[in-house]
């Protein structure tokens, strides 16, 4: 479509849904945008500008004001274009500036790497929305625009962009309760990221679909007929569930597709609370529900502010279906979240926004919690869990709801409740019994905390927690701790060196002592001191510094030591792994971690191990954020260019239990020359009893062969799921 035919649709629009604004500021937004933007071209050949125009239609879709609109058309003028931010302030004033400055990304400043980049456009963005939340709308607009073009761009970009927008994007739409723009994003990340999986999906969906849309209209229709007969006003929608949460529950559960009993799904709205359980009074009358399928969302809304009653039930003829029941409002809160919410703010915009809405509280939090975090992978690693989507509801003994994430554990309980005590957490109780500190809670887990003055977390805790709070604090608490021991070895390293060398600290000035930790980059002596127990630097040359005439400077004195060649002594690369090395360094000994065994072609970071080298993880292991609480123990390494080397990759697929099965995956494999190290099969008792767990180790070159063998079997009738083990 002609810019200019898009730019009319959306005057239209606009005009439709605000016949009582003045037009020129939207209109003036788009002459400046078009000026600047009219050289430039998209991926796809189109011109620029059909972007923004197209950002702002679904902006305008959702009702926001004019800043929020005018934002939309401007929100790549100061990234891609010459234009500055005090030009668009001057020009549109103090709140489009400050918009368009919070969805400006950093790609100018002089970062080291992409990941630095992504973490601090994030950090950015975060801080901008807790003054205005129109910046993350327009953020969340841009991006579903892109998501839908992202056809255009190369294989690694999509699965890039793809799997931040499954990461950061569609949670936050999650969390800001703005239910239909997250669904849209988590499909086509899905579909980008798994193609073959998404492709089998919609396959097998579109076999069912006519049988499975004919049951929903009828079902529908005796619904409608039965809450009429009750007098309860309502209207009923039928909907097919979304592929990604189809996708979700299939892997989760290792369940086959006619075991999903939410597939078909029914909306009933109504016009009040009391008609909505009256529904659901209904519908239970009429088909039995399935236990623990029942979920009153109404009673104990999610944190995002949604509202629903959730039933399943087995309909007619054996055929499982959903049935959400809700207000009109909640409906539109469901629907739209924040968004809706914004249209009934006319006149309070901005901060005086944000500061009532409960939505944006888990935000606010969330920034508190993230200011302490300068390594952007453990950054962009903690946002993730904190947008993780709420899944458990736990309570108190005096009965004050605690929301946490799936599998959260006791000690991300106690650190809801306080840092204090979770540090001091010794042990917990759920519903009046003891449970260990890695049990999972569940929805409805009445929580108790035992504690004990004095006690200090554990190192083990990290592996435990789900919580982004909970981390950090652990991290601080081992941190301190392990700080305070780094002083006292260093500072008794000095005192032994000194005696054997013959130097009298005692007589050493408080000032001289100063300016040597200062010469050392250290703003106090008790820096240095932790310096020196942490390895980093050699007791005698500080008190060289301190006392030349005493202690010679010597050739054979080693320099400071780094961190990584103090643990490491004098390993070499002929003793470690060969296809990876430690960037800018050839002598270390460097190995692949055992817990995620990382293959080629997958993002990789090193960790100083003490003795031992540097053990290599995938930056995806559930490991790393562990050991990274040390810093400076992190070091980039990389893949050296032989592509000889065979990785053994342990798999585990689950799939029907039938004859032939076994047969179609060893032929995968041959036919794609990897070698078989190990094979195992066993029936799944676990699941239903109708299916087979074959667990097998194979040779594979590269992460793009991985992709390859695994997108190939999920493709075989049967299969239900395949995981690597890691």
């Amino acid at each position: 479509m002609p810019v200019d035919q898009l730019y009319s649709e959306l005057e239209a629009k606009v005009r439709a849904l605000r016949p009582q604004d003045d037009l020129a500021p939207l209109h003036d937004a788009y002459v400046f945008a078009a000026e600047y933007h009219k050289t430039q071209t998209r991926d796809s050949g189109e011109p620029y500008m059909v972007h923004p125009l197209t950002v702002t239609l679904i902006l305008a879709d959702m009702q926001m004001d004019m800043i929020c609109l005018q934002t939309g058309l401007l929100h790549d003028v100061v990234e891609d274009t010459s234009v500055s931010l005090e030009e668009i302030r001057k020009r549109f004033g103090p709140e489009v500036a400050r918009c368009v400055d919070g969805v400006t990304k950093l790609s100018k400043l002089n970062l080291n790497s992409r990941e630095e980049r992504q973490a601090e456009s994030m950090r950015k963005m975060l801080l901008a929305m807790v003054t205005d939340i129109r910046v993350i709308i327009v953020k969340l607009a841009d991006r579903l625009h892109n998501m839908r073009t992202l056809g255009s761009v190369s294989r690694e970009r999509q699965e890039r962009i793809a799997q931040e927008t499954l990461d950061i994007y569609a949670p936050i739409a999650h969390r800001l309760g703005m239910g239909k723009i997250r669904g849209e994003l988590e499909d086509l990340a899905f579909m980008h990221l798994e193609p073959e999986a998404y492709s089998e999906l919609v396959r097998e969906t579109e076999n069912r679909r006519q049988a499975n849309e004919e049951s929903l209209q009828q079902i529908r229709h005796d619904i409608q007929l039965k809450l009429s007969r009750e007098g309860i006003p309502a209207r009923v929608e039928g909907r097919l569930k979304r592929a990604y949460s189809v996708y979700q529950k299939l892997k989760r559960q290792k369940i086959a597709m006619d075991q999903v009993y939410d597939l078909l799904a029914l909306r009933i709205i109504t016009d009040s609370v009391k008609n909505c359980y009256a529904a659901l009074g209904v519908i239970h009358n009429e088909w039995h529900p399935i236990p623990g399928r029942i979920k009153d969302f109404i009673a104990i809304p999610r944190p995002n502010l949604y509202q629903s009653l959730h039933t399943s039930v087995m309909g007619p003829g054996g055929l499982a279906f959903e049935v959400q029941i809700r207000t009109e409002e909640m409906h539109r809160i469901a629907e739209e979240g924040i968004a809706a919410h914004w249209k009934y703010k006319e006149g309070r915009k901005g901060a005086s926004a944000a500061e009532d809405d409960q939505r944006m509280a888990w935000l606010r939090q969330l920034v508190e919690w993230q200011k302490e975090i300068r390594d952007p992978g453990e950054f962009m690693s903690t946002l993730n869990m904190d947008l993780y989507p709420e899944e458990v509801y736990t309570f108190t003994p005096l009965g004050r709801v605690i929301v946490l994430p799936r599998d959260a554990t006791p000690i991300d309980f106690a650190y809801a409740i306080h840092s204090d005590v979770g540090s001091t957490c010794v042990g917990a109780k759920a519903n009046g019994r003891i449970v260990p500190l890695k049990y999972n809670l569940k929805n409805g887990d009445v929580v108790e905390i035992l504690t004990q003055a004095g006690h200090l977390p554990s190192k083990d805790w990290l592996a435990l927690v789900k919580t982004s709070r909970a981390r950090n604090k652990i991290k601080h608490d081992i941190n301190a701790t392990e700080r305070e021991k780094a002083i006292d070895i260093g500072q008794k390293y000095l005192e032994r060196e000194a005696r054997r060398l013959g130097v009298a600290l005692s007589r050493i000035s408080k000032a001289d002592l100063e300016r040597v930790a200062s010469d050392y980059g250290c703003s106090k002596m008790e820096d240095l001191h932790a310096a020196l127990g942490y390895g980093k630097y050699s007791a005698r040359q500080v008190l060289q510094k301190l006392a030349p005439e005493l202690v010679p400077e010597t050739v054979s004195e080693p320099e400071p030591a780094k961190p990584h060649q103090a643990a490491l002594g004098d390993g070499s690369k002929e003793n470690g792994d060969l296809v990876i090395k430690v960037k800018g360094i050839d002598d270390l000994l460097v190995y692949r971690a055992k817990c995620c065994n990382p293959i080629r072609g997958e993002s990789i970071v090193g960790y100083v191990t003490r003795g031992k080298g540097i053990a290599v993880h995938s930056t995806h292991c559930s490991n790393v954020q562990n050991l990274m609480y040390e810093v400076e123990r992190k070091i980039e390494v990389e893949w050296a260019r032989s592509a000889s080397e065979q990785f053994p990759v342990k798999m585990v697929i689950y799939t029907d239990d039938r004859p032939g099965m076994l047969n179609q995956l060893t032929s995968i494999l041959f036919a794609e020359s990897s070698n078989i190290r190990s094979l195992e099969a066993r029936a799944d008792e676990k699941h239903n009893g109708d299916g087979a767990i074959v667990e097998m180790t194979v040779e594979i070159k590269d992460k793009r062969q991985l992709e390859k063998v695994t997108g190939a079997i999920r493709r075989i009738p049967g299969v239900r799921d395949i995981e690597r083990v890691q």
